[in-house]
């Protein structure tokens, strides 16, 4: 029998190794452990969030909390977030981002398009480890609603 609620998974699509390490490491601290999908790229992780039909109906079936960061190798994490936001299957998915650009213009348009948190990268590693702490609260308290 299957219990009625399924863990998240947290998408993770971070081009920096080294900030990745970072934000693993902090959620890990916060007590989070839930399973970690990590991608260094938009094109992976499209590619694994709208399945190999690229509907997006295998992660319909499945709750994930996406942290995104916006500057990427291949493509902006803007157009990332427009696409999740805009195919029913992935829409629901909580997108936190996490970049080091706190240009206003920019984080209202993040908002605008759909992310729940936006959180600024800051240069300095205490700064950091609080941003994360704080999302690991989030984490512990976020309750995906099956198929809903």
């Amino acid at each position: 029998m299957q219990p009625p609620f399924h863990a998240v998974s947290i998408v993770m699509i971070e081009d920096d190794e080294g900030h990745a390490r970072l934000i693993e490491r902090n959620i890990r601290r916060a007590g989070v452990n839930n399973e970690i999908v990590p991608f260094r790229d938009g094109t992976t992780a499209l590619e694994f969030l709208f399945g190999a039909d690229g509907t997006g109906e295998a992660s319909g079936r499945r709750p994930l909390l996406i942290l995104l960061d916006l500057n990427l190798p291949d493509m902006t994490g803007i157009d990332i977030l427009e696409r999740i936001k805009a195919n029913p299957h992935t829409r629901r998915s909580p997108v936190v981002v996490l970049t080091t650009t706190d240009d206003s213009r920019e984080i209202q348009r993040c908002y605008d398009l759909g992310a729940n948190v936006y959180i600024t990268k800051p240069v300095n590693y205490e700064g950091f480890s609080n941003a994360i702490r704080q999302l690991g609260l989030f984490f512990s308290v976020i309750q995906v609603p099956e198929n809903s």
